[in-house]
């Protein structure tokens, strides 16, 4: 064996060492790449109007400008906008916890059916059902007020049924069974005993649920006035000039602050989310 030569056990761990670095520059590059605009959109936010409109491209702001969330958060109602989407996402997941227990523990002529007809709206583009829906609510009245919202929780959402149905038909059937021999109706069987064993799913559809209403515009922009709407609504709406013209910097801000609820909900229900979306399977 030369002096330059290495040892046949040696090779192999070279090998693992250099694909190790390999794959660690590449996740490095594709988190700069995912985290670059953010951070953009971070430096925007402390910059006056003056130095977003400037050329060349002034990369850092030449002082701070933290004033610019403070305005960004009291120009709208931010606490009241999240409360919205809250209450739609509470509604939704659980409406959506009911009706997959339905599907995976009630027997009914036609479930397989209806089951299929579910799975095959989840293909039906946003687009196509938005005008009819809108004519339904304003025949009935109900454009600009809250409604809406309770009407989309209650009916559910095909994705998330189909989620709390693959978990709840992989429970064993006796636990539902010692319920009715105790007296226990279906209803009082899901509350007490299926809903709570479902938390990972639940954390998953909380987090699902949230971030469809909290990025919501088109309906909501639709559908809602200003103050029962989205974030996103008030957003693109709320920081321009008497002239119409958007506030950049203010705009900038309040994005920020628009995606830091989500990142927060994710990062505390990160450990259920991806726990419920590995138990629900395919059964």
């Amino acid at each position: 064996m030369t002096a330059t030569s290495l040892p046949p056990t040696s090779a192999p761990r070279v090998r693992v060492r250099v694909n190790r670095l390999v794959l660690y520059t590449v996740l490095v590059a594709l988190t700069g790449l995912f985290i670059g605009p953010f951070g953009w959109l971070i430096l925007s936010g402390l910059k006056t109007p003056a130095e977003l409109a400037a050329s060349p491209v002034h990369w850092l702001p030449t002082r701070f400008q933290w004033q610019n969330f403070a305005d960004a958060f009291h120009l709208i109602d931010f606490f009241g906008y999240a409360r919205n989407s809250l209450i739609y996402a509470v509604l939704v997941t659980l409406s959506s916890a009911w009706v997959g227990f339905g599907f995976a523990r009630l027997e009914a002529p036609g479930k397989r059916t209806l089951f299929g007809i579910l799975i095959g709206s989840m293909m039906l583009p946003q687009m196509i059902t938005l005008l009819p829906t809108y004519l339904i609510f304003a025949k009935l009245g109900m454009v600009d007020t809250y409604w809406p919202w309770v009407f989309w929780g209650l009916a559910a959402a095909p994705y998330l049924v189909f989620l709390f149905r693959q978990f709840f038909a992989g429970l064993p059937r006796e636990l539902e069974e010692a319920a009715i021999v105790d007296g226990c109706g279906y209803g009082m069987i899901f509350w007490r005993i299926f809903l709570p064993q479902s938390w990972p799913v639940l954390s998953a559809s909380f987090v699902i649920a949230f971030t469809w209403s909290w990025g919501d515009y088109i309906a909501p922009q639709l559908l809602l006035s200003t103050d029962k709407s989205t974030l996103a609504v008030a957003v693109m709406t709320t920081y321009v000039t008497s002239a119409g013209t958007p506030v950049a910097n203010l705009q900038a801000a309040a994005s920020v602050m628009y995606v830091v609820p989500i990142l927060l909900i994710f990062l505390i229900a990160q450990r259920g989310f991806v726990a419920g979306m590995a138990t629900t399977g395919l059964k």
